[in-house]
């Protein structure tokens, strides 16, 4: 499941959070009620403006404010972050706010892969070549873009080649096999050709080796 980004009309707008604080303690109260701006920097560290600047890393549970650092308490900081990321208003660890490089929406997109979950192929997925019409099997999905992917025993990238004119070069590259190329030879033993992502078309199929 992917979240919306804000809109950049309101870029990271401070915010209270209004549920019922009654029963929190004053901490978590806090989390809830004061004015912060929050924003994913990535390796699930996170910036908090909340009277000072902070910095939270979610994994480690540390802040820099002094409630955490120098009393060692779960602050209002740390709080307030898991808080924005069980409403769905904070990329989680691991996802940063971005655009899909297929689609272009504004999603939590992986750090190390900016596909959309929709756009994003798995090893094993078919998918079909719109230049030739036929059915590859999906190997591995890399984030090095067309334009710098040197297809091997040559001097040319993947965007080099006349066939993928027209796809986007910075597209992320795709690696594929042809199923039917070899018999029942496993697909792992097949050799592998070099994509960009928007030249392929999901057909809603896993192959099954």
């Amino acid at each position: 499941m992917t979240h919306l980004e804000h809109t950049p009309a309101s870029p990271n707008p401070k915010r209270p959070l209004a549920p019922d604080t009654s029963r929190l303690d004053p901490r978590s109260a806090r989390a809830w009620t004061e004015p912060m701006a929050v924003r994913a920097l990535g390796g699930g560290r996170y910036a908090v403006a909340s009277g000072g600047d902070y910095e939270v890393d979610l994994p480690a549970g540390t802040c820099t404010c002094p409630d955490s650092g120098y009393r060692g308490e779960r602050c209002k900081h740390l709080r307030r972050v898991a808080v924005e990321i069980t409403r769905g208003d904070l990329a989680p660890p691991g996802r940063l706010p971005d655009a899909c490089a297929a689609c272009g929406r504004e999603a939590f997109l992986p750090e190390a892969l900016a596909l959309c979950d929709d756009c994003r192929y798995e090893a094993g997925d078919a998918v079909r070549d719109r230049e030739t019409g036929d059915l590859v099997v999906v190997a591995a999905v890399h984030d090095t873009p067309a334009d710098e992917w040197l297809v091997a025993g040559t001097d040319r990238t993947v965007a080099d080649y006349e066939t993928n004119d027209g796809y986007p070069t910075d597209d992320p590259v795709v690696e594929v096999v042809y199923p039917f190329s070899a018999g029942r030879k496993p697909l792992a033993d097949l050799k592998r050709y070099a994509f960009p992502h928007s030249r392929l078309a999901d057909v809603n199929a896993q192959f099954v080796d």
